[in-house]
């Protein structure tokens, strides 16, 4: 399975957790005594769901983001005047395109 796929799926089950709490709150709002102890007891286990899966999306990205600048780095050091030229170039271009306004 891939980082992407993997931060998709974790989004997804977000969505699904956070429209279920939804869900949960609009049906407890009339209710009282055992049943809404118990709408309570599950939108308190959805929200700790939703949680524990934005902690596992923080970590997929943070990995992904370390991922990432380690590869540039290593480019960079290995291709030095490449990195210049491709800089020097990116900077003339917004150079251009602030000029312009």
């Amino acid at each position: 399975m891939t980082t992407a796929n993997t931060e998709t799926e974790l989004i997804d089950d977000l969505r699904t957790v956070l429209n279920d709490t939804e869900s949960l709150l609009q049906s407890a709002t009339g209710e009282q005594g055992d049943k809404a102890r118990a709408l309570r007891e599950r939108i308190t286990a959805n929200l700790k769901d939703a949680k524990a899966k934005l902690i596992e999306t923080e970590r997929l990205v943070a990995n992904k983001a370390k991922a990432a600048a380690k590869a540039t780095d290593e480019y960079v050091h290995e291709n030095p005047w490449q990195s210049i030229g491709i800089a020097a170039g990116v900077g003339f271009l917004l150079g251009l395109l602030v000029s312009r306004r």
